[in-house]
């Protein structure tokens, strides 16, 4: 039962985490967190790959 609460604490920090990166490069930080609710790592590799937006000061 330990190791699903590690699991769910440690997919609840990454998609903090990935709502940061996001805002950090001018996206949605409220939309990209709820996609690493979903898509975890996938997402995290995604915020990393995608440019900075266009609109990002």
């Amino acid at each position: 039962m330990h190791n699903q609460t590690d699991f769910f604490v440690g997919w609840g920090t990454l998609s903090l985490i990935n709502a940061g990166l996001a805002q950090s490069k001018g996206r949605s930080g409220l939309l990209w967190w709820f996609a690493s609710l979903f898509f975890g790592p996938l997402a995290t590799l995604l915020i990393v790959v995608l440019p900075k937006s266009p609109q990002a000061p």
